[in-house]
């Protein structure tokens, strides 16, 4: 009997010490009830209770947690049907708040989302909601935030995962982008095209200038040529007749000019002979001597 009753002495007692003593672990926090009223808030390490009178009543993390939003359709201002959903991230910032202003802080936070998502679609063009997630998500986080500050909850942010337009509206979009990118490979082939011709054309340009600066010095450099050859032909006929004159004044040089003078005579005539059908005779053929002695008269007249 004695046994007995150290038996239930000992159970009771073990019974107290686990109902009297509480380990809260680290970004934990326990919420307790005195006589079914709130108490106190247990941070993180040991603690003891008042035995049957001190009960926990919630556990709570005070890490930060994700919530899915799950998805939802949504009437965009084009009245286009996109199917969204995302990710709400929040945070017990008061655990009173969270365990006695709201029955359930994260299933209202996701509704709050939801209808607050549904409102920001409908403000824009279902071409501006692709855009637009930075500012859509902004605003939710801003929402949920106001509404979930007597719960004790802090939104941090809000991602969206998914804008999913219907079949047909995809079908739509994936013409409008072909399109689009083949008009900006048509435009980037004229472009190709126009710049090629205009090298072309630069090219050719370039080859004519480059020819006629070519044909230019050519010119020059032929008429420098000509102009140094006619100078140097000029300076050889004078230093020639120089020369002649010279001649001339030696002894015998009367005879000699006599000599060349006829030689040419009678070469030039035998030549036109040659080249004309019809020849013309002197008169004086047979006189080539007063012929010669005429000529001669005319080289010594001519001043020297």
């Amino acid at each position: 009997m004695e046994l007995m009753i150290v038996g239930i002495f000992i159970f009771l007692a073990v019974v107290t010490l686990f109902k009297t003593a509480r380990v809260v672990p680290q970004k934990s926090a326990y919420v307790v009830e005195r006589l079914g009223k709130y108490s106190k808030t247990l941070e993180a390490g040991f603690h003891i209770l008042a035995p049957y009178i001190d009960k926990v009543a919630y556990k709570l993390s005070l890490k930060e947690i994700a919530i899915d939003v799950p998805p939802q359709v949504c009437i965009t201002r084009d009245n286009v049907s996109v199917e969204v959903d995302g990710i709400l991230y929040l945070r017990v910032m008061d655990p009173q708040k969270a365990a006695y202003g709201i029955a359930n802080y994260q299933f209202a936070s996701t509704q709050l989302a939801m209808t607050t998502m549904r409102s920001e679609i409908g403000k824009l063009d279902l071409d501006r909601t692709f855009v637009e997630r930075e500012s859509i998500n902004g605003h939710v986080v801003q929402a949920v935030d106001e509404a979930s500050d007597p719960w004790g909850i802090k939104v941090t942010r809000y991602e969206i995962k998914n804008i999913t337009p219907p079949q047909s509206v995809q079908e739509a979009m994936e013409k409008q982008m072909r399109a689009e990118r083949e008009k900006r490979a048509e435009i980037a082939r004229s472009e190709g095209e126009r710049q090629a011709k205009i090298n072309r054309a630069e090219g050719e340009r370039q080859e004519m200038i480059s020819i006629s600066e070519g044909e230019k010095m050519k010119r020059i450099n032929e008429a420098e040529g000509q102009a140094a050859e006619i100078e140097r032909v000029a300076m050889a006929t004078a230093k020639g007749i120089r020369e002649i004159a010279h001649a001339i004044g030696e002894p015998k040089g009367q005879e000699a000019v006599n000599l060349r003078v006829a030689e040419k005579w009678i070469g030039e005539f035998g030549k036109l002979a040659q080249t004309n059908n019809t020849m013309i005779v002197p008169s004086n053929l047979s006189d080539v001597a007063g012929t010669v002695a005429a000529l001669t008269k005319v080289v010594k007249a001519t001043p020297q």
